[in-house]
């Protein structure tokens, strides 16, 4: 083992402390390391899973039309879509 192989294994270290030792307050403590993550991450924390309950909401509705008979797809819409998604991935 060279000498960054040490540092790769604390840095595999630190990065599961920090998934399993993230609290409330959004303080991670790995044996004296300190770590503080400002409101505005856990307001974007909870963005996300809010945006993420919706979205499953939307797929169950759309699961249970499409299961029933009720769903129509609007190929002009749907195909719409695609082609900007491409273009606005061609401009990144």
């Amino acid at each position: 083992m060279g000498p960054a192989a040490p540092e790769a294994g604390r840095a595999q270290e630190t990065q599961k402390v920090d998934r399993a030792g993230v609290d409330r307050s959004g303080t991670v403590d790995s044996g004296g390391d300190r770590v503080e993550f400002s409101s505005s991450l856990g307001r974007l924390s909870q963005a996300i899973s809010t945006d993420s309950a919706q979205r499953a909401s939307r797929v169950q509705t759309l699961a249970a039309a499409y299961q029933a008979g009720q769903y129509r797809a609007d190929s002009q819409a749907t195909s719409q879509g695609m082609i900007t998604e491409a273009l606005a991935a061609g401009h990144e």
